[in-house]
Formats: structure tokens, C-alpha cells, sequence
């Protein structure tokens, strides 16, 4: 993953980096950081002022003011045993915080392009509207299905969840036009240009599309890397950046996370 703040820096010439490794995550619900492969090492963006000491401080008493409710970590859980990929809890918690900033008189609610719409979905509902929607897309009813336990289990009404079991490219053109104020996208490297153009005009004004895991550790930015997954993800980093009244905003989360917000 050291090479995601390579790249994160060749991006931002301004940001310092630095990094701690620890034995295990710093939530055990979740012992994966990226598509299912275990890793011991994470690394932390610099706060300038604060020392290292200061920063493992801060990472504890982030952790420990961290419940999980018993749906969520239920749902995590049952992830992991279909080792289905999903956000850190820290990732978790941005998207409902940003779902719950973005809210618009025109949204429908938001939409999960991913396997693990249980999980995802219960953060997005989280920051949600009460009579607003998130729209699951994957072409695997068994994980439709699980999501819509999981939001039963969690006390939401069925009707907060709507579920297409279909391939997201034949679906999201169906969906209304700056109608969602938050679209979450977990997709293959290959997907993800065509699935970024698909996804940006459903978005609100002040909406995020939420791309996660999109800069593959950062290994966009070795030049010797020639494969067919690192050139499609270079390909849709460089198409976020031609988005018509976009904010980028990429942060090392995950494997690394792109937003795109959409302004006025």
C-alpha cells in the first residue's frame, strides 16, 4: 500500500505521509483492507503539529468511541464469511456523514453498486432521510436477499430498500437523472469508466459518487505496471477529472478512495 501515498503525493505536492504498522486492524470486526487479501500494514496520512505518539493516541480513542450497532457488526460479519468486500469502518462512517450533509429536496435517496449492500446500505440508510430509499444493484439475488434480511434485522421498513439484481451497466441509465444524493460504487477496474459515466449524472447537486477502493493501492503510479486492471484504473482516474462540475477528492482509505461531488 505504500505506493497509494506515492501517488496521493505526486498528486498533492503540499501533503507530508508517514506510516505505523500494527499486528492486526484497529477494529477486529474487520481483518481485511482490500478485496478479500489479509494485511498487517496501515498507513496513516501525517497531522502536521502532531506527533507520532500524539497520532497512535488518537487512533485509539477513535477506536474505542467506535460501536458498532448489532445489525452492522451482524452484517460485517456475514461478509466476511462470503469474503465480500466492504469499507472500513472509518470509510463507513464518511459515507454517512456525507449522505447525511447531502441532502436534497429532489433525492430519491442513494444507490450501492456493490456485492455487500447489507453493509453498505445500513451506512447509507444511517445518513438517510426517513422516507428515502437506497437502491441495491448487484446481479446476485443470493446477496440481494442478504441485504434485505440485514435491513429487516436492523428495523427499517421494506419499503427503504429497493433491489435489482442486475448487471449495473444495464441498470443505472433505467434510474432517474440527478435524482441520488450518494452513489456507492465497489466495481472491477475494467467496469469502472464505463460505470463512472453511468453513475455522475444520477447524482443531486452537492451528491458524491463514492469509489471505493479506485486507486489500487496506489499502484497506478508505477509506470512498469502495463496490465489490463491498472490501465482501466488510470483510465477512470483521469475520466473523473474531466467530469463537468465535479470536486475530486481522493484520500488514502481502503485501497484508496476517489469522490466525486457535484456542484452547482
Amino acid at each position: 500500500m505504500h505506493s497509494i501515498f506515492a501517488y496521493l503525493g505526486s498528486e498533492s505536492q503540499n501533503l507530508n505521509w508517514i506510516y505505523s504498522v500494527n499486528a492486526k486492524p484497529y477494529l477486529s470486526i474487520s481483518t481485511k483492507l482490500h478485496r478479500g487479501f489479509p494485511t498487517c500494514t496501515i498507513f496513516l496520512p501525517r497531522i502536521d503539529g502532531v506527533s507520532d505518539t500524539a497520532y497512535s493516541a488518537i487512533q485509539r480513542y477513535i477506536a474505542g468511541k467506535t460501536e458498532l450497532s448489532e445489525a452492522l457488526a451482524a452484517a460485517r460479519a456475514d461478509a466476511e464469511e462470503y469474503r465480500l468486500n466492504v469499507p472500513d469502518e472509518v470509510s463507513g462512517q464518511l459515507l454517512t456523514s456525507l449522505t447525511a450533509s447531502s441532502v436534497h429536496p429532489n433525492s430519491a435517496g442513494a444507490v450501492a453498486i456493490t456485492p455487500a449492500a447489507g453493509v453498505v446500505g445500513l451506512y447509507l440508510l444511517a445518513g438517510l432521510a426517513d422516507k428515502t430509499t437506497v437502491t441495491c444493484i448487484d446481479p446476485e439475488a443470493d446477496h440481494q436477499n442478504r441485504a434485505r434480511q440485514v435491513f429487516r434485522d436492523a428495523g427499517y421498513s421494506p419499503s427503504r430498500g429497493r433491489f435489482l439484481p442486475s448487471r449495473p451497466a444495464d441498470v443505472l441509465s433505467r434510474l432517474a437523472s440527478e435524482s441520488y444524493q450518494l452513489v456507492y460504487l465497489d466495481a472491477a477496474p475494467l467496469d469502472l469508466p464505463t460505470l463512472i459515466k453511468a453513475a455522475y449524472p444520477l447524482l443531486t447537486v452537492g451528491g458524491s459518487l463514492f469509489i471505493i477502493d479506485a486507486l489500487l493501492d496506489g499502484t497506478l503510479a508505477d509506470d512498469t505496471r502495463k496490465d489490463r486492471d491498472t490501465e482501466a484504473a488510470r483510465e477512470a482516474d483521469a475520466l473523473v477529472d474531466t467530469l463537468d462540475n465535479a470536486i475530486v477528492t481522493r484520500l488514502p482509505l481502503g485501497a484508496g478512495l476517489t469522490l466525486v461531488t457535484r456542484k452547482a
